[in-house]
This record gives C-alpha cells, structure tokens and sequence, in this order.
C-alpha cells in the first residue's frame, strides 16, 4: 500500500514541513484552501478516528495546537477550521489520518456553511440514548 503521508514521514517525496514532535509532524497542504492550510499527521500509519492510539491523538492534538497559535501570530486570519475527515463518505482523500489547520478570513468564499435547520427534539434524544448505549 502506497500511502503519500508515510512517503512525506519518510522523505520519499518533497513536502514543505512545518513543525515536528516525537509522534507527529505538520505539513503545508499541497492544495491548500487558503495561504497557511497545514496538515498535522501521526508518524504512524493509522486509517482514522477509529484507529489511532491514544497517545498519538493526544500528540497530533498537541501539535496542532502549536501550530495553530503559530499561524494565527504569522498570518493574523479571524478564524481557523480544525478539520478531520474519516471515510469516503466524510470526504477523507488519504486513508492516513491527519488534521487539516485552515486559516479562514471573512468573504473568502471558500463555504463551510451549511443551513441551520433544527433538529427534532424527540430525535435528538433517541439518537444521544442509542451512542451512550454504545459508550
């Protein structure tokens, strides 16, 4: 299996590297939505949320943190997307899983949005009793 994040861990292609711990790494995003979109990947080849340790969550989490208060003192943007895909469905485009860093400004027309409908109460509540169930 071919996996570009392992290939970038390992030096096997070119990436633009932002910062560096034990457990993690962070990137530029080579189709970056805006200047200052980073990717901050775990070292170790694991698919998703579901997958990942622990203390490799927590170590990703940790540099994303620095990284995000680093590019918020670089490049003063308003707001920051903290994004996460997992599946096909959810949009993940590499099976590795990774954080995107997205600084936003107002008007940049780049979405994000979706429309506010509220949510049936009664659902609600049936859905929250069937994943603490699970819990």
């Amino acid at each position: 299996m071919s996996c570009v994040f392992c290939a970038f861990r390992d030096g096997a292609l070119p990436a633009v590297r932002v910062d560096e711990s034990v457990r993690a790494f962070a990137v530029m995003d080579i189709h970056p939505l805006n200047d200052g979109h980073v990717l901050v990947v775990p070292k170790a080849h694991v698919e998703s949320l579901f997958e990942i340790p622990e203390t490799d969550l927590l170590a990703v989490t940790e540099l994303a943190q620095r990284v995000a208060v680093a590019i918020r003192s670089a490049l003063h943007p308003p707001g920051l997307h903290l994004l996460q895909n997992n599946g096909r469905a959810a949009c993940q485009s590499v099976a590795h899983f990774h954080l995107h860093l997205i600084p936003r400004w107002q008007n940049d027309g780049k979405g994000f949005d979706w429309e506010l409908i509220p949510g049936d109460p009664a659902r609600l509540r049936a859905v929250a009793e069937r994943i603490r169930a699970a819990l």
